[in-house]
């Protein structure tokens, strides 16, 4: 039997993700949700539906959450770790709030969150925080006990999310074809955002130029094709690209988008191309349209040979890098003094986002931060 890990002063962890549509119908209810408040005509998000239609109206990502909690649920299980594990989404079911009042009511009082986005920036951590303080509030509202939140910390260059991309890539990179293959770019991906958004992800102190989020994908992107280059002996040229733009076009958003990437590498002649996603943790729609659709039809178009290399999604190593910030954040909740496990220059990430980290627009509540109105 394996020793008892102890995760004290936490009763339960809340695997947080985005959700996505289950089947045709729940497309456009989807999109409502995730649009809310913005006055996008129903029309409009028909036609921004046609990504999920592609793929008979169902996102993979809720399926690779499932997929996610038996790696983590089988991982605790296999080294004595004794900490129920829950899932909530923001945008579809299962809805954030009613996973919030089930802990709730099975008596859970302490909960540590793993939110499915790895790096600082608003979408991809403050609006998690917010959409927790709503779901409080909600709580509240009904008279129910709160529990007290925490969010684990930014995970983008723990081992155990690093290790499996560099896999990914080498994989890719056996995969071309041999003439091609010791010429060939890493086009290192992630979701573009508003370059206002980027500018101010991260602490204050961070702000600046891109914030953290492009400073930390750079840095992983650096330990990567470090990892690379020992592993097959080949130095190969590499780039941050982005990729899922939205919005009003006269808005400026973090450049280059992927397939102008690609048509400027083959102007230059470069003779491949591995697209690594490093800024998602598994295959939701966004990489298999945008780099699996999108972007390898205008390689093909370009006669350019590309490869899409694999994202962490449920691999061992993630699920064991899940129970070690568990237990690096519950040794810190104790007082003990804890040693973060953390690869490339930037270090491990704060554990409480202080005040005016990855601000919103307009200000609203955000749980499990320094600025949090639920202590």
């Amino acid at each position: 039997m394996p020793d008892v890990l102890d995760a004290s002063p936490y009763d339960a962890l809340l695997l947080l993700s985005f959700g996505g549509p289950e089947g045709p119908d729940d497309v456009v209810p989807f999109l409502e949700n995730v649009t809310r408040g913005r006055g996008i005509p129903k029309e409009r998000l028909k036609e921004v539906g046609q990504h999920y239609f592609l793929f008979g109206g169902v996102s993979p990502i809720n399926d690779q959450n499932r997929a996610l909690l038996d790696a983590l649920r089988k991982d605790f299980a296999e080294h004595g770790l004794d900490l129920p594990v829950y899932w909530g989404n923001r945008n579809w079911a299962p809805y954030l709030t009613d996973t919030l009042r089930e802990m709730v009511g099975d008596g859970r009082r302490r909960i540590l969150v793993l939110a499915t986005s790895a790096y600082a920036s608003y979408s991809g951590c403050r609006q998690y925080r917010e959409n927790l303080a709503d779901a409080l509030a909600a709580l509240e509202s009904e008279g129910l006990e709160l529990p007290k939140i925490d969010k684990l910390r930014h995970y983008f260059n723990h081992p155990g999310f690093v290790e499996p991309m560099v896999d990914g890539v080498v994989r890719s990179l056996a995969e071309l074809p041999e003439e091609v293959r010791d010429g060939a770019h890493i086009a290192f991906c992630t979701h573009s955002i508003p370059t206002s958004a980027a500018d101010t992800s991260g602490p204050v102190e961070e702000h600046g130029d891109g914030g953290a989020y492009v400073r930390q994908h750079l840095d992983v992107a650096q330990v990567i094709a470090d990892a690379v280059r020992e592993r097959t002996g080949v130095d190969h040229p590499w780039q941050l690209v982005y990729q899922s733009r939205s919005g009003a076009p006269h808005i400026p958003w973090l450049e280059p988008d992927i397939c102008d990437h690609l048509e400027e590498r083959q102007a230059a002649g470069v003779p491949a191309v591995v697209m690594a996603p490093i800024g998602f943790v598994s295959d939701h729609m966004e990489v298999l349209y945008d780099l699996d659709t999108e972007a390898t039809a205008k390689a093909q178009e370009l006669g350019l040979p590309v490869r899409r290399s694999a994202t962490v999604g449920a691999d061992p190593r993630f699920a064991a890098a899940v129970r070690d910030l568990i237990l690096e954040r519950a040794g810190d909740e104790r007082g003990q003094e804890v040693a973060p496990c953390a690869l490339g220059a930037l270090g491990a990430s704060h554990n409480l986002c202080p005040v005016g980290c990855c601000p919103a627009r307009a200000p609203r509540p955000a749980a499990a931060g320094a600025d949090s109105p639920y202590a």
